[in-house]
């Protein structure tokens, strides 16, 4: 079997980032700063509150079905918000964090009023983070983490869910569902009969979509992951409007200088920044 400290590790994140803008893909997944030798991230509010949800909704699917609502969602969520305020959550100012906090806290009372699948048994996979071969002979890892796993009794089966806090839906040609399918299907016993999305921010229920082949979908994701290793070997992860678009921009301002840090991210290996607010001076203000 080949090194896995020597293979590319590709997840939905990782691939989506590549298909966006191979040079967003480098400077979040390749690239470490060479005066710390961390990798960078930018802190933006979105991110701070899909992060804060998601962490709570994950806190419970590691408890029995009959105890995981005996503390509050929204008790949970005020206890972590402190993680993601200010600053380290990509806040510049107390109003914008409110209107964030506030959207966290109406996601989390829809869960609670509506829990659907939070109350049923899940399944949870061992490892921290999944993963598994997806070509041995290529070198290439699939991995990633999934939200929520329900058990299917009468099918001795599996449910994919994933929680979207976003306020778009989920392009129906993102690889998404065919890399979660080929993940849990290779890193659990149990097949896989079901998948759906909760929009956590407009939907009381699911919405269910259609499963992916597993064939098609080890070609569909295999084809990204061979074009991201080529990147690495040639060293070459051009932005495809030139310069730099939307998706790369945020990065390339804190090489310049434009950001302002934050400190480390909670495992202590990538560095936080934040950006300051379109048309706004970080260094002065005017009263």
């Amino acid at each position: 079997m080949p090194d896995k400290f020597s293979a590319v590790w590709v997840s939905h994140s990782s691939s989506s980032d590549f298909l966006k803008c191979p040079q967003l893909y480098y400077y979040q997944n390749v690239y470490k700063d060479p005066k710390t030798n961390h990798k960078i991230k930018v802190m933006a509010p979105a991110l701070a509150l899909g992060s804060a949800v998601h962490e709570v909704l994950e806190s419970i699917s590691v408890l029995p079905t009959d105890k995981r609502f005996d503390l509050s969602l929204l008790d949970k969520f005020h206890d972590l918000w402190p993680k993601f305020s200010g600053k380290r959550g990509g806040f510049w100012d107390e109003t914008t964090e409110n209107k964030y906090r506030a959207r966290g806290e109406e996601m989390l009372r829809r869960a609670y009023n509506h829990p659907g699948i939070l109350k049923k048994p899940a399944v949870k996979i061992k490892e921290d983070l999944p993963y598994y071969w997806l070509s041995e002979e290529e070198g290439i890892i699939l991995c990633g983490k999934i939200d929520w796993l329900e058990y299917l009794p009468e099918t001795d089966s599996v449910h994919i869910v994933d929680f979207k806090t976003g306020k778009s839906e989920e392009d129906e040609a993102s690889l998404q569902l065919p890399i979660y399918n080929l993940l849990v299907t290779n890193c659990q016993k149990r097949q896989v009969t079901k998948a759906s999305y909760w929009y956590l921010e407009t939907n009381d229920e699911l919405t269910e979509k259609p499963l992916p082949d597993l064939a098609e979908s080890k070609k569909r994701v295999l084809d990204v992951a061979m074009q991201m290793k080529l990147a690495r070997q040639l060293n070459r992860f051009k932005c495809p409007e030139g310069e730099s678009c939307r998706y790369c921009k945020p990065l390339l301002a804190v090489l310049s200088g434009q950001g302002e840090g934050i400190g480390l991210d909670e495992y202590g290996r990538t560095d936080l920044y934040i950006l300051p607010p379109k048309g706004q001076d970080r260094e002065s203000v005017i009263l």
